[in-house]
């Protein structure tokens, strides 16, 4: 099993970095865009760097069509994702694909759903939120706890 740990870089990054007994010893890369915690990680993990689409329809597109190009690069079997935009379009990709998507929402949301979490809801095959109050904006995910 190949995994596409897809995320943004900074916050979104640590957070999937915490989960690295789930992918160690599992053929994986990473997908994120440049900031100094990713540049860092791609010194000793296999990591491709999209455009970060920041809510611009023709960012989006670019990063599309390079998560197109990673995915059938890379065909990976699933997608793990923290969030946020910069991973949709791979997920989208990998979903059409058949492949599957695991999305986690964001320990810093408590109280309310992010963008993120309202899109990968309706995409995502396992959604897993890690406060047990999130569940009333997303009652068909999983609650394990804090990543953290």
């Amino acid at each position: 099993m190949k995994i596409c740990l897809a995320c943004s870089g900074g916050g979104h990054l640590s957070e999937l970095m915490r989960l690295e007994e789930s992918y160690k010893g599992r053929e994986h890369f990473f997908l994120t865009f440049k900031r100094p915690n990713s540049i860092g990680l791609s010194r000793k993990e296999r990591t491709y760097f999209v455009v970060d689409p920041s809510r611009n329809p023709i960012k989006f597109l670019v990063n599309f069509f390079q998560s197109i190009g990673v995915f059938m690069k890379e065909r990976p079997d699933v997608v793990l994702t923290t969030g946020a935009g910069v991973a949709f379009p791979i997920a989208l990709i990998a979903k059409l694909a058949g492949k599957k998507v695991i999305y986690i929402e964001s320990f810093c949301r408590v109280t309310e759903p992010s963008l993120s979490g309202k899109l990968f809801y309706h995409i995502s095959d396992l959604f897993i939120v890690q406060w047990p109050q999130m569940l009333k904006f997303f009652p068909e995910a999983k609650y394990y706890g804090g990543v953290f």
